[in-house]
């Protein structure tokens, strides 16, 4: 764990996280991945002051000097691993410690389906980090905001969580967790001075995805942070990004079964 200062670059920070200086304090949990980054990055123009939590601290490091080269203010790191409860128990603490004005939910893995579905550990694996560990924090995060009585939760999603299809409902099934979970909770922050946003992503070129063959409905990193900022600044409570995907899961969750079941999907 480490702070760097925003006025101070060269060196490591002793003041807590944010101090005073009215900056807007920003935790981002999952922070090395592709969009989280890109997110944060446009954050930090604006000046905001940051905790980082992600597993692989070098990254996690390198991420954190990029943003205050970019103009953020301090930064904290924290190394956290959603398969490793002393490491939630630390991140725990630190959120419980600091007043945090938005929380970015972006941690995740993204499985091979063919690879794990006869695979039961793996499939209870991948379901306790991207849908488990999730829905925890939200609902510790969420609690913390209530009693601030104020701040904004961002958590991403996909739209894989909307319709169970073949080639990913394992993945699927654990974002349709998240979904239903942020959306009831959205309702019972309603009125009390927290927004929660959910990002339905689509499909995204990021190192998570190098494998896959890309086509005209993939986007970059750059431009679905874009659009999720955007959504956050207007207090949307749910971004599809790209927006075009919006249309697309209209139709797709249309469709009867029987004709989804027949398509290449």
């Amino acid at each position: 764990m480490g702070k760097i200062s925003g006025a101070e670059r060269s060196r490591v920070d002793i003041d807590v996280l944010g101090a005073g200086d009215g900056r807007m304090k920003v935790l981002v949990i999952g922070a090395t991945s592709a969009i989280a980054t890109s997110l944060a990055r446009q954050l930090a123009i604006r000046g905001c002051s940051f905790l980082l939590a992600a597993r692989n601290e070098t990254h996690l490091a390198a991420v954190a000097s990029d943003l205050v080269a970019r103009g953020a203010g301090e930064i904290e790191t924290c190394r956290y691993d959603a398969d490793e409860p002393s490491g939630s128990r630390m991140l725990l603490g630190l959120i419980e410690a600091k007043t945090i004005d938005l929380c970015v939910l972006a941690h995740g893995v993204l499985p091979d389906q063919n690879a794990i579905q006869d695979d039961s550990r793996e499939i209870g694996r991948v379901a306790a980090t991207n849908g488990v560990s999730v829905i925890s924090l939200l609902g510790f995060i969420g609690s913390k905001l209530e009693k601030q009585g104020s701040g904004t939760i961002l958590v991403f999603s996909s739209v894989a969580g909307l319709r169970g299809r073949r080639s990913n409902y394992v993945y699927g099934s654990a974002k349709a967790m998240v979904n239903t979970f942020s959306e009831g909770l959205r309702m019972r922050l309603a009125g009390r001075g927290v927004q929660v946003t959910t990002a339905l992503i689509g499909m995204v070129d990021t190192p998570m995805t190098r494998s896959f063959s890309k086509g005209p409905l993939w986007s970059t990193p750059e431009k679905v942070a874009k659009r999720i900022l955007t959504a956050i600044d207007k207090g949307e409570g749910f971004v599809y990004a790209p927006w075009f995907w919006r249309y697309i899961m209209l139709v797709v969750r249309c469709l009867p079964e029987v004709i989804l079941r027949r398509l290449p999907v």
